[in-house]
């Protein structure tokens, strides 16, 4: 690659304060700046709700919300929002307040199986051109009580990051005994079709 040709990629802005999303990105070797756009999601999702939507017309709507606000304050930048819901038997999960909260949301996910719907928008000039959307089916097993005790003991506030307090890449995976669906969407970021696109806009090398 030329300096010229370097010159030409689009900046890339990440809008999401998400670790787990950052980390992908930059393991990819995607050169990216991160600047959270906060929208009020509980609104959003509480208004979808009475409109009858789905938890994965949800997560499209809200990952565009994030991805436009930042787009219009950064008009030459493609600016990727994404989002993650949770939906237990049309129940919709969102990040635990508190390590209680999270005890208890596992309490209630295990021996079930929920879906996790991740949706990925890019924007360009305050407008969507590119979105990408993934459902996973995820049966957690009927662990016991010690073991989600011992579990949260040896994760902390960490799983406060995610929806559903569980990190699969790390010791959540012991929660699960079967995984349907794509690892990254599940991790918050739909990244191979996402890389796609980028290659095709001379972000990532092709």
């Amino acid at each position: 690659m030329t300096q010229s040709e370097d010159q030409t990629r689009p900046p890339l802005i990440l809008a999401s304060a998400s670790q787990s999303r950052a980390r992908m990105l930059s393991a990819s070797g995607i050169k990216f700046t991160a600047q959270p756009a906060y929208i009020d999601e509980d609104a959003v999702k509480q208004s979808l709700r009475l409109e009858g939507a789905e938890s994965i017309q949800a997560a499209e709507t809200l990952a565009e919300l994030k991805a436009v606000k930042i787009s219009l304050g950064n008009p030459l930048s493609l600016v990727i929002g994404a989002d993650s819901i949770l939906d237990l038997q049309g129940v919709w999960f969102d990040k635990p307040a508190d390590v209680d909260h999270a005890k208890a949301h596992l309490m209630t996910l295990r021996g079930q199986t929920h879906s996790l719907v991740t949706a990925a928008v890019v924007a360009l000039g305050g407008k969507r051109i590119w979105h990408y959307r993934n459902r996973s089916n995820m049966t957690m097993r009927n662990f016991s009580d010690d073991f989600l005790d011992r579990y949260i003991s040896s994760v902390g506030e960490d799983i406060l990051s995610s929806v559903g307090a569980y990190h699969l890449e790390g010791r959540g995976a012991q929660l699960f005994s079967e995984v349907d669906g794509d690892f990254f969407s599940i991790l918050g970021l739909p990244l191979l079709p996402l890389l796609a696109f980028l290659r095709e806009h001379n972000v990532a090398q092709a």
